[in-house]
């Protein structure tokens, strides 16, 4: 090697280094153009395909509204149960030490680990016309299953590990030095709670809340199960573009589910631009 050949390596190196650094960022946009983009260009171009009237036309049919009205409905109960129960359960599991803690976690993850149909299966059993609990839904003339009761049960199985999950790992690395100290000073429990534990994870509980509204929206299969799919009253969007596809209504069911894609997009949205614009605040407050 010549002493002309040495200060080439490191320029060398780094044109490397950039070169598989633009591959591996072109193979991810192109997967990731191929997997998310190109379906839902798709499903606009498609929605859009006998002009704006049309579409507007099918968004505008009652039907629509009231799968629209089920679905934020759902959500808007889901998601706030299953925020109080992550944060509980992630108070409980960083906490405290308690028999059965391995099971909680376990529970917690299930229904990530078996398909939404199982998730609705799971109600059926329980309160459907032969389940454990119809005996006595019947005695009260009571009926849960094909009602938008069934609906929410089986959004909030199926969202339940959302926020827990987002708050688990942080308090776990937060430690709880704060709270030690503060109930040493004489702090009563629900303070410290108040004032330390909610804002140090306020961040990771808005996250998990994003992120369980988005999942509660496009639910489908549990939903499918328990539903009945009654139009006008147990349609949630996603059932409502399955049953409009059925029926050869393509414009119908792509501009319904345009409308679904759009709710779920600006949901991610916010929640991508919040985790940038307090980036600094959550890793400040990670290492605490």
């Amino acid at each position: 090697m010549t002493a002309d050949a040495l200060p080439l390596a490191p320029a060398s190196a780094a044109r490397k280094r950039s070169l598989g650094r633009g591959l591996l960022i072109g193979l991810a946009l192109l997967w990731l153009t191929l997997i998310v983009l190109a379906p839902l260009g798709v499903i606009l171009a498609e929605a859009l395909r006998k002009g704006v009237g049309a579409a507007a036309a099918s968004l505008s049919h009652p039907d629509v509204w009231a799968a629209a009205r089920l679905t934020l409905l759902t959500t808007a109960i889901a998601t706030p149960l299953n925020a109080v129960f992550g944060l509980a359960a992630a108070w409980c599991v960083t906490r405290f030490d308690f028999i059965g803690k391995t099971l909680l976690m376990a529970l917690i993850d299930l229904p990530l680990s078996v398909s939404p149909v199982i998730s609705g299966l799971v109600w059926v059993l329980l309160f459907g016309a032969s389940g454990w609990f119809a005996p006595w839904l019947n005695a009260a003339g009571l009926q849960i299953m094909f009602t938008p009761v069934a609906i929410v049960l089986a959004t909030i199985l199926v969202t339940l590990p959302y926020v827990a999950r987002e708050l688990i790992p942080l308090m776990q690395q937060q430690g709880s030095d704060e709270e030690l100290a503060a109930l040493t000073l004489g702090a009563r429990p629900s303070a410290i709670f108040v004032f330390i534990t909610l804002p140090n994870v306020s961040w990771a509980l808005l996250y998990g809340v994003l992120l369980a509204n988005a999942r509660a929206m496009g639910e489908f299969g549990a939903v499918s199960v328990v539903s009945g799919h009654i139009r006008g009253l147990t349609n949630t969007l996603p059932l409502h573009v399955e049953i409009l596809y059925n029926e050869y209504d393509f414009v119908g069911a792509f501009a319904t589910a345009a409308l679904l894609a759009v709710l779920a997009l600006v949901t991610l949205i916010l929640k991508s631009f919040l985790e940038h614009r307090h980036a600094d605040d959550l890793a400040a407050r990670g290492r605490r």
